[in-house]
């Protein structure tokens, strides 16, 4: 995505971070599914204003279905989504995948499918799970992880994969957490918009960035508690891999070719 004016305003590039995680008893499972082909053909008809000041590629090679291809993979290997939340550029995806587990959390599941306020119907596409998919949704039910409520089991699944509730970028926004080796993957979403909010340097954040978080939030002071806990949580642990959904930089450092692991 290249941002209207991005250069002017310091964002010239953003991505939508998809995670592929390939588990020994589980198939594929993919975090996160950015846009998809009916967003590319014009089908899910994206809002125009949307379009024209984030700009989004919208190329077929660069959904997550087409990429997952590219590997040698079918569509059918890809048995679970995780998404962190059911905005267009994060969910666009999941009916390129209709055999899959769709995993979310239970007050996303409820605002996308039945937004409560105008703002809400235009983040959320109804065509992107017109194909009626498989959900399973999920509140915490005292499961912790790492001092934090969490659901620590996604059903259906082996490997060590949950959902770490993150809300206020959306009412059920969550984070995805993923074993890896000796290590966690931690998929933050929308929690968070560039590397330096997760730092000493949150005022570097560009401003135009901050603006557009707060331009996007739901609930403001459930967003910044949960970009205080991702904060404090990459600063209590060392075997984290934190990452958010946009930053391009945070993208290319990020992990390649690290499976996830299966439960003992």
């Amino acid at each position: 995505m290249c941002p209207l004016a991005g250069k002017t305003i310091g964002i010239p590039l953003m991505v939508s971070h998809c995670l592929l995680l390939e588990t020994e008893r589980d198939g594929l499972v993919l975090v996160d599914s950015g846009f998809g082909t009916r967003d590319v053909d014009g089908s899910s008809r994206l809002p125009g204003a949307f379009v024209r000041l984030v700009r989004p590629a919208l190329d077929h090679a660069e959904t997550a279905l087409a990429q997952v291809v590219a590997l040698g993979f079918e569509a059918s290997d890809v048995r679970h989504v995780v998404v962190t939340h059911l905005d267009l550029d994060h969910a666009g995806g999941i009916s390129d995948f209709p055999d899959a587990t769709i995993h979310v959390h239970a007050r996303e599941h409820a605002a996308a499918l039945a937004p409560p306020t105008r703002r809400e119907r235009e983040r959320y596409r109804k065509a992107h799970w017109a194909h009626g998919p498989k959900w399973a949704v999920y509140t915490e039910d005292g499961d912790t992880w790492r001092g934090l409520p969490a659901i620590a089991k996604l059903r259906g699944l082996d490997a060590d994969v949950g959902l770490l509730p993150m809300h206020g970028h959306t009412r059920g926004h969550s984070a995805v957490i993923a074993k890896s080796g000796d290590g966690w993957l931690v998929h933050a979403g929308d929690a968070y918009f560039h590397r330096n909010a997760m730092g000493d340097n949150v005022g570097k954040v560009p401003l135009a960035l901050r603006a557009f978080e707060k331009l996007v939030e739901t609930d403001k002071a459930a967003r910044r508690a949960s970009a205080s806990a991702l904060r404090q949580l990459r600063a209590s642990y060392s075997d984290i891999s934190l990452f958010c959904a946009h930053d391009p930089e945070e993208f290319r450092d990020g992990p390649h070719e690290r499976n996830a692991s299966p439960s003992p």
